[in-house]
């Protein structure tokens, strides 16, 4: 899996428990605080005492585990399963545990929480998003109470009174929508360059692109060009490949996004996607991401309205690398203490330059997950499984992966040198970063 504009889109074809229900517990209202990486949502969890980090997606319906992270967690009443959805082959095993209690917060609970539980190893996402991520969490999350998500302050507000609610989004602007298979879905206009198509798409926020959209469902339909063979992501079944290029616009509502990125993946990717009638793709967290957003599911409405975000363009990693983070290891840190000064025999003063420390922290190891071809990267001779020293001179073991990306997609043309180290020699590498896919008319 990619950290380019991607993440991942899951899709369980499950049974849903009528019972398995979060609920606002004493409280009139709850404020969760997020982390936002690559325009995915990262929420804290408390799993049966064990307190973990999950994704908020709206593109999943059930609540599922695919990381511990050295946590103790006990799960009772677990049997085992198959899962099916995004990628090549038909299923995958799991296991299902009913009956835990999960707590978002101090008020907002569920107490037959049913949860699923990923045994594929590839699954784990932590290393793309450079924090433990333990699960996804999706349709329960949503299904009861009207939810606000400010991207721009990083916070989810639940809502259990509904006056206090319509008084919040007072200034929204009202989208319908509608929950098939406990998902929200819209209708939008696609304009790939001039003609306007109205389009049922997912909102999924599990997914960090800002659209996509699938080319077998669609007809006649063409790629706009330029447009790149790439790796989209992964899914419960696999990788994902398909094309990624820009359209002319999308309209939501009143809103328009002009040359917004899409990705499209290939067929044989959604093969055994279990997908609602005329559905034609997704919007997800790159558009999300410039609103303040209101779902309410027991309505079927979507409430957006616009942030400090919305004009940001829609940035491409231009270089053609993806980068994960390798776990983290002991560095040691050279600290100059002040020097200390006592009287000399002849009267003067004697400086002692001895006092230094070693301070030894743990920091991250970051090296290139795959590189996409005839990519800048590709060109300058980096390879899978470089191990990244230094960007520009400053240390990768300062960074965050976040900061890495950022960088990737900052300006066209500017120049990035990378110290690498492969097969335990360092080597350095220079190239430029190239938007291979401007919107052409």
């Amino acid at each position: 899996m990619k950290l380019r504009y991607l993440f991942v889109l899951l899709f369980f074809s499950i049974f849903t428990d009528a019972q398995n229900s979060f609920e606002l517990e004493d409280t009139e209202k709850t404020v969760i605080p997020f982390k936002l990486i690559a325009n995915l949502i990262f929420i804290p969890v408390n799993i049966n005492g064990a307190d973990l980090t999950f994704m908020l997606d709206t593109g999943v319906v059930e609540t599922s585990i695919f990381s511990l992270e050295n946590q103790e967690l006990t799960l009772p009443n677990v049997e085992k399963i198959k899962f099916s959805g995004l990628g090549g082959t038909a299923s995958i095993d799991g296991f299902r545990s009913d009956n835990n209690v999960a707590r978002i917060g101090k008020n907002f609970i569920n107490r037959s929480a049913t949860l699923y539980i990923i045994t594929e190893q590839d699954f784990n996402i932590s290393s793309h998003v450079g924090i433990p991520v333990n699960g996804i969490i999706g349709y329960h999350f949503f299904k009861n109470h009207p939810i606000v998500i400010d991207y721009y302050n990083r916070k989810i507000t639940v809502y259990h009174h509904e006056d206090i609610f319509r008084k919040k989004i007072k200034r929204f602007e009202e989208i319908d929508i509608t929950i098939e298979k406990n998902k929200p879905y819209l209708l939008a206009d696609v304009e790939m360059t001039r003609e306007r198509k109205n389009s049922k798409l997912l909102i999924d926020l599990g997914n960090s692109d800002p659209i996509w959209l699938f080319p077998a469902l669609i007809k006649d339909f063409i790629y706009n060009r330029p447009n790149i063979d790439d790796y989209l992501g992964r899914g419960f079944n696999g990788d994902v490949y398909g094309k990624r290029s820009r359209i002319h616009h999308l309209y939501l509502g009143n809103f328009v996004f002009e040359k917004p990125l899409t990705a499209m993946p290939d067929e044989f990717s959604i093969q055994h996607v279990n997908m609602v009638e005329n559905r034609k793709g997704s919007i997800g967290g790159d558009i999300m991401r410039r609103f303040t957003v209101a779902f309410d599911y027991p309505n079927q409405k979507l409430y957006l309205r616009k942030s400090r975000n919305f004009n940001d363009p829609f940035h491409f990693n231009m270089s053609g690398l993806d980068f994960k983070q390798d776990g983290m290891e002991w560095t040691k840190d050279l600290i100059s203490l002040p020097s200390k000064s006592k009287g000399s025999p002849a009267g003067g003063t004697e400086v002692i330059n001895n006092n230094l420390q070693y301070n030894f922290v743990l920091k991250p190891i970051f090296s290139i997950a795959g590189v996409r071809k005839d990519s800048p990267g590709a060109k300058a001779g980096l390879q899978k499984d470089d191990r990244l020293i230094t960007i520009n001179g400053r240390k990768t073991a300062d960074m965050t992966l976040q900061k890495i990306m950022e960088l990737m997609k900052s300006e066209e043309g500017r120049t990035i040198v990378m110290l690498i180290e492969r097969k335990n020699k360092p080597l350095t590498l220079t190239f430029k970063l190239e938007d291979p896919i401007p919107y052409q008319e």
